[in-house]
């Protein structure tokens, strides 16, 4: 069952995770595409660059390529950004260097 965030409902066209790398560097100072998560819905693991994202709403959404499920939703405002990863059951991290 899919969530309320649907992509089907309209275009179903995405990005890859990749996508979100412009955006989460103005807020994290390591690159987070290269970051590994696990899905909170399937279990599936995998690099933030292999998800699909979509960018027609207000912000972005990247979903589980596996299960489809939201994992990341991000906007950007003026002077804020709201970053919800409550689909992210862990995310590893490399180390810079």
């Amino acid at each position: 069952m899919r969530s309320q965030d649907s992509p089907h409902d309209e275009d179903t066209s995405y990005l890859d995770g990749n996508a979100l790398a412009g955006p989460l560097s103005e807020i994290f100072a390591v690159d987070l595409t290269v970051a590994t998560g696990r899905c909170a819905h399937c279990g599936r693991t995998g690099p933030v660059a292999s998800l699909q994202v979509f960018g027609q709403a207000p912000g972005l959404v990247a979903r589980c390529p596996g299960c489809e499920e939201v994992m990341i939703r991000m906007v950007s405002g003026p002077g804020t950004s709201w970053l919800d990863m409550s689909g992210v059951a862990v995310l590893s991290i490399p180390a810079a260097g």
